[in-house]
């Protein structure tokens, strides 16, 4: 798979698995702060209130932010990484997680992070796809082609966990950014 094909892969396993569930809100491409020299986009923010039936139960809600990167050359691409919410995940395969993962014990990638956008939360952590009924372990050690993989054999396993983090813009307007991108 090019890379292309493999963001779309891991873009309809996150939608499918994480973003389109019951209660919880998603867009797709979301604009922060355009026209202006701070400009960002993020490729998936999700909204998940405690409920909705309650002011507070909204007001209460977080904010997941999902970059998708189909190897570890778009991670260093400077597109992306733009981490807005209480909750940061990069998606990507398996592969580049592992080819990533020098940079990660080293201080690059941190470093990397922060010179493309300064203002992104440190609060992040990592999914990979994997093969349904599949451990996580399994899939490091023997990794699954997802050449003509059917999306809907694969899941998103957490690999680095995200603790969550103080969100920097207001939750108006993060939703209203989120509205504008129109899913």
């Amino acid at each position: 798979m090019n890379r292309k094909e493999t963001t779309l892969f891991l873009s309809h396993i996150l939608e499918r698995t994480k973003l389109n569930v019951f209660g919880k809100h998603y867009a797709k491409e979301v604009s922060i702060d355009p026209w202006t020299s701070k400009a960002k986009r993020v490729d998936y923010m999700q909204f998940s209130p405690v409920n909705q039936m309650s002011i507070s139960g909204i007001e209460k809600g977080i904010f997941t932010c999902y970059e998708i990167k189909s190897c570890k050359e778009d991670v260093y691409s400077c597109n992306g990484l733009n981490f807005y919410g209480e909750k940061n995940y990069i998606v990507t395969t398996m592969e580049c997680y592992k080819d990533l993962i020098p940079d990660l014990q080293n201080g690059k990638f941190d470093e990397h992070l922060h010179q493309c956008n300064p203002e992104s939360s440190k609060y992040w952590g990592i999914m990979v796809a994997v093969p349904c009924m599949k451990e996580l372990e399994d899939e490091f050690q023997n990794l699954t082609p997802i050449g003509d993989a059917n999306v809907t054999g694969w899941e998103l396993k957490v690999v680095k966990p995200c603790r969550m983090g103080l969100r920097k813009k207001s939750m108006t307007e993060l939703l209203f950014c989120m509205l504008r991108s129109g899913r």
